[in-house]
């Protein structure tokens, strides 16, 4: 299967978008589009073309820089998404007042969960395309946060408009997935200055470079979200490693969701939500020098978890 990214060579700050073949192999399309985003909103015509390309001859990978894939129109993200993680996460930021154990609290959040699966709908916000970058940059920690957490997650990538579209056809207008961390910076989430405002995700969510992105689009008819495993590791140790089926509520699901409130079109991100396994719950927040690497996977398939196979795998420095 070919894959879709965005490039530039050295001494050239000239982004163009290219189909990375099995052979490690990049095809610069330009002769079709000139950004990556412009490709998605020809999709039905280009998708044929990536497949036609087979094992073209193009010029090696790893002479090329990778940027993020595509610079996104709108970001929506979802937040509470994973089951799991939503308990890990509540459990973490109890009252310390709270007179129930852990064991009790958990209980009544993994039925509130339930509930909330059966009978509730997705929690989404906005992000900022300016928070976006690539797979491979360094991530800053900003001066004003000291809680900058990882949040691993799948992003569908919309190729076809969607307005008010229902469930059942929602994964239609889906042209690919690709990797998003989505990192938060845990101590501006809540307005302490403001507690009657409750969160505040402009502050938490959209700092610079707070979204690697990629490095590869998928396509969509290659990939099952029902079934992939999210898996990160930070400095060499398992910190996520869940699959999709933790989802409250799935990919279709989400896309549907944001396509009531506003149309999406081609280049649009939908952030599906992050497995458990967060800093956050485990009480060690990222620092300056820590590496991640996150990987995401079809069922059982180790050797997807390469800078090139599948989805590729993302790994970006932490510094100060």
């Amino acid at each position: 299967m070919n894959r879709l990214g965005t490039f530039s060579r050295p001494g050239d700050d000239r982004r163009f978008p290219g189909a990375v073949t099995a052979a490690d192999r990049v095809v610069d399309l330009t002769d079709q589009a000139p950004t990556t985003r412009d490709l998605l909103a020809d999709w039905d015509r280009v998708l044929p073309r990536l497949d036609a390309l087979g094992d073209a001859d193009g010029e090696p990978l790893a002479g090329l820089r990778v940027h993020a894939p595509l610079e996104p129109g709108q970001v929506l993200q979802s937040g509470a998404n994973y089951r799991t993680h939503v308990i890990d996460l509540a459990v973490a930021h109890r009252p310390a007042d709270d007179a129930r154990t852990e064991a009790q609290a958990r209980a009544e959040i993994a039925a509130m969960m339930d509930r909330r699966a059966a009978e509730g709908t997705p929690y989404l916000f906005v992000g900022l395309p300016s928070a976006v970058t690539g797979p491979y940059d360094d991530v800053t920690i900003p001066p004003w946060t000291d809680k900058l957490d990882w949040e691993l997650e799948l992003a569908a990538v919309i190729g076809r408009e969607a307005f008010r579209v229902d469930r059942e056809h929602a994964l239609s207008h889906v042209a690919a997935y690709t990797i998003a961390n989505d990192l938060t910076a845990r101590d501006q989430v809540f307005r302490r200055d403001m507690p009657e405002i409750g969160t505040d995700w402009f502050r938490g969510k959209n700092g610079p470079g707070f979204t690697p992105l990629g490095p590869w689009l998928l396509p969509a008819r290659d990939v099952d979200p029902a079934d992939l495993r999210i898996h990160l590791e930070l400095d060499g140790e398992v910190m996520q490693d869940e699959t999709t089926k933790d989802m409250l509520f799935d990919t279709a699901s989400l896309v549907a969701a944001a396509s009531e409130i506003t149309p999406l079109r081609p280049g649009d991100l939908v952030l599906t939500g992050s497995p458990a396994g967060n800093g956050m719950a485990r009480g060690r927040l990222l620092r300056p020098g820590d590496v991640m690497t996150g990987t995401i996977s079809g069922p059982g398939d180790e050797a997807q978890r390469s800078s090139t196979v599948g989805f590729g795998a993302q790994r970006t420095r932490v510094v100060a």
